[in-house]
């Protein structure tokens, strides 16, 4: 653990501030697919992730889904944060994008490391920007951009989530990612195809313009 730990969050966070997650912190392990966090759950430890890639999901009345943002390696989730500094109920939902390994801290370290490390106040308050800035993104996508957009911009983004430009999805669950139905994804990814920007297989699709 202390070796991944240094790896991922060495160059961010201040010696004696690592030291204290590796006193602290349990190793958590999550299976690809797994569902992490679901709404309406109550948040006890601040999750540092060092391996993998989590998606962080909106979640409405009727169940339907809207894709906010991932986070990988070296990040954390501001709404986790917020969640757990105000122990409120969570409003997101949490899915291993990949195979995941992560570190909880208990929440109660918060606030001590917000007033004794500076390295850990810059983290929380880059962690809260760039979150935001990714849900903003993600509503300008719903606002400003044609579902045939949003839909090559999503699959660009998961090239670099999964490092890998063959993406293996199935149809279904881009659909819900992006809010819409299957049958419109199906279509407007056959368009992609003949647009030379993505290659389909039965199980996965080859982005070819990222």
């Amino acid at each position: 653990m202390s070796d991944l730990i240094q790896q991922s969050f060495g160059f961010i966070l201040e010696d004696e501030l690592i030291k204290e997650i590796k006193e602290v912190g349990t190793i958590k392990d999550i299976k690809e697919g797994d569902t992490i966090l679901e709404p309406g759950n109550y948040i006890k430890s601040v999750p540092l992730l060092i391996e993998g890639a989590i998606k962080i999901s909106r979640v409405d009345d009727k169940g339907d889904e809207l894709l906010l943002y991932f986070i990988e390696r070296g990040d954390t989730c501001a709404m986790t944060l917020n969640c757990c500094m105000s122990n409120s109920k969570s409003a997101i939902k949490a899915i291993a994008e990949s195979d995941v390994k992560m570190v909880m801290v208990p929440v109660e370290k918060m606030d001590l490391w917000l007033a004794k490390y500076k390295s850990w106040r810059e983290f929380i308050m880059e962690s809260f920007q760039t979150r935001l800035n990714e849900v903003l993104h993600a509503v300008d996508s719903v606002a400003f951009l044609k579902m045939d957009e949003r839909l090559l911009q999503y699959l660009q983004d998961k090239t670099k989530i999964d490092h890998n430009t063959n993406i293996h999805t199935t149809h279904e669950q881009i659909a819900k990612d992006l809010h819409t139905s299957r049958v419109v994804i199906s279509r407007l990814l056959k368009k992609l195809e003949i647009n030379g920007d993505v290659v389909l297989h039965r199980n996965s699709i080859d982005v070819i313009n990222f």
